[in-house]
């Protein structure tokens, strides 16, 4: 139950996050188009400011969003970004002095005490991959390129005074827009501007499209493969020392959150979609295939894992199952549990080095309590030592 509760409190303060990006978009582009009733600050604020608020408070409204989706994957980034941002979207809705923007102040400051609360559930760390950095850096150095290339050309464009009409230039031409409000003069002695456009126009958008395929193609693979109920190859790469869950039955969920609540590294192989599919949605990786084919337990690493834990309602599925984790990993520790009891012999002969039958454990513990009142054992059967 206490777990629950937290688990309430994080959605909560999840959707406050994402209800105060959206209140802050909306705001931003009310302000933006001049739609506001002025609020009781109003006298106090130069409209320009209001009107430059509008703006920001859009681009902040974008970038909690965001932060939002970073926090439901549990990213510690995620909530630095949000703990930032917060306070800021609470000062753009008091510079924008609206009665449109007094709700954002407030669901502003209501959600600064839920995110430090769930502070500790979000605690997931980020790293780029090389790659990542890569495109990230050529973005950057492209458009710094276009910016203060076109700012030292100045005079040999129409157009360009400041570093800010140089950087709009760069954005606007590696965007191909090409607005035409600024363009290099023409004539034997701006050929240097012209040649410096069309490098500019090559280097920024090769860095865009390249940067964009490698920022969203995981982010795509990733959704993909949680809808299709399958592990990305970057959780197959990540897995090592771990436990790997063979079939889906009724004890898969209580083995599913023991694992989690001691902070074992898992994952899943099944047959079964539907299972996969809503095992992905909660972030844990799983693979949809037949866990007794060697290609699934080759690809989830059953040679690098922990323990192997097979225990579904198919007593011959899990002792193929067993037979095929332990002739690619014979020394692997393998648990399974026997629906049926005469069969616990036939999963220790096919390779499993503990078998367990639920039903006679149960009965043991039924008995077991059965004769025992308020901790004191009351007269039953005798019983062998």
């Amino acid at each position: 139950m206490k777990w629950s509760r937290e688990w309430v409190s994080v959605r909560a303060s999840i959707g406050l996050t994402f209800a105060v990006a959206l209140l802050s978009i909306v705001v931003g582009l009310l302000h933006i188009s001049g739609f506001s009733v002025q609020g009781p600050l109003s006298p106090y604020i130069p409209d320009i400011v209001r009107r430059t608020v509008g703006f920001t408070g859009t681009i902040t409204g974008f970038s909690m969003l965001g932060s939002g989706f970073a926090l439901k994957r549990g990213y510690r980034v995620g909530w630095y970004t949000t703990a930032v941002l917060l306070p800021l979207t609470a000062i753009q809705g008091l510079m924008q002095v609206s009665v449109f923007s007094l709700p954002l102040v407030v669901l502003s400051v209501v959600s600064v005490p839920a995110l430090v609360f769930n502070r500790g559930r979000f605690d997931r760390s980020y790293s780029p991959s090389p790659t990542q950095l890569a495109a990230g850096a050529a973005l950057a150095s492209a458009i710094a390129y276009g910016t203060v290339g076109s700012y030292a050309l100045r005079d040999e464009f129409d157009g360009i005074e400041t570093i800010v009409d140089a950087f709009y230039f760069t954005v606007v031409t590696a965007s191909t827009v090409g607005y035409g409000d600024i363009t290099p003069e023409t004539g034997t002695s701006s050929d240097i501007a012209q040649l410096f456009v069309l490098s500019s126009l090559v280097m920024n958008v090769a860095a865009f499209a390249v940067a964009l395929g490698v920022l969203l193609t995981p982010a795509i693979e990733a959704q993909l493969s949680k809808a299709l109920g399958k592990m990305t190859e970057k959780q197959f790469d990540l897995l090592s020392d771990h436990v790997l869950v063979l079939g889906y039955g009724e004890l898969t969920e209580p083995i599913l959150e023991q694992l989690a609540d001691r902070d074992v590294v898992h994952a899943v192989v099944t047959a079964d979609e539907s299972a996969a599919r809503a095992l992905g949605e909660r972030d844990v990786p799983v693979l949809t295939a037949d866990p007794s084919d060697v290609e699934p337990l080759e690809r989830s690493h059953v040679e690098d894992a922990r323990a192997v834990i097979v225990a579904t309602t198919d007593d011959a599925r899990d002792a193929l199952a067993i037979l095929t984790a332990r002739q690619l990993a014979p020394d692997v520790r393998i648990v399974a549990a026997a629906t049926q009891r005469e069969n616990v012999d036939k999963l220790r002969r096919a390779g499993a080095d503990h078998v367990i039958s639920p039903a006679t454990l149960g009965g043991h513990l039924l008995v077991g309590t059965a004769f025992e009142t308020n901790g004191r054992r009351t007269p039953g059967p005798a019983q062998d030592d």
